[in-house]
């Protein structure tokens, strides 16, 4: 006998309803925060090696490690030829440069063994699926790298969850609270808005960061208050 699913897929009338939430949701962070703009400077690649370098420290450290990267190797095919503990020296300043460095260098080897080259220009324009299948099918490249490196970089119409915003969306409700990394992000990437993938992701981390804590949230301050149990019960 199968064992019925604990988290069947939503009814038509409910995903009608959540996409009415989140469509809500957009619009008053949108207010709250302004409408983010994608101004990304990087390419694929660079964004690729900036987010695994992101993992676990602060944006101002993970940045500071990528910019001695860049400086410390003439280009990427560079840091492919390099050892390992070369790049790690590099980016030490970033945290867990061990590890890291060994996922940086088995990529760049994957990539270019793969493709024949360092570019990763085709994901601009590859059926999305594709996309994110190539890039979580690298060593040490999951489902939250993947979506970051192919909304920021390529604009693609993706939602990557972090751990601010699989916090809000649990307290909101939009996802079960059981629900695993991959399967939130499958459950939102139903949800976001046309056009409003890059704008949602931003705003609600700006919120998660500043209102919606982990321990002690301003909900008296939050201007989603009303259409989250969490907060209502806060209240």
């Amino acid at each position: 006998l199968s064992v019925p699913s604990p988290h069947p897929p939503l009814s038509p009338s409910e995903l009608r309803e959540k996409r009415r939430l989140v469509k809500y949701i957009t619009q008053n962070l949108e207010a709250a925060y302004g409408v983010p703009v994608n101004d990304n400077p990087y390419d694929p690649l660079s964004e690729l090696i900036l987010t695994i370098l992101s993992q676990s420290t602060t944006d101002i450290n993970s940045r500071r490690a990528f910019e001695n990267l860049k400086l410390s190797f003439r280009d990427w095919e560079s840091a492919r030829r390099a050892r390992a503990s070369s790049i790690a020296a590099a980016i030490k300043s970033g945290g867990l440069a061990n590890a890291k460095s060994i996922v940086i260098k088995n990529a760049l080897n994957e990539i270019k063994k793969r493709r024949g080259s360092l570019d990763l220009s085709f994901l601009h324009t590859s059926p999305i699926e594709e996309a994110r299948e190539f890039l979580t099918s690298l060593t040490g490249v999951g489902p939250k790298t993947a979506a970051c490196v192919l909304l920021f970089a390529c604009n693609r119409k993706i939602f990557p969850m972090d751990v601010h915003i699989l916090r809000i969306t649990k307290r909101i409700g939009l996802v079960p609270e059981r629900f695993s990394d991959e399967q939130s992000h499958k459950r939102m990437e139903k949800l976001v808005p046309p056009n409003k993938h890059y704008s949602l992701h931003v705003n609600l981390i700006r919120h998660g960061r500043q209102i919606c804590r982990p321990q002690t949230p301003k909900c008296d301050k939050c201007p989603l208050v009303e259409q989250c149990d969490y907060g209502q019960s806060q209240l």
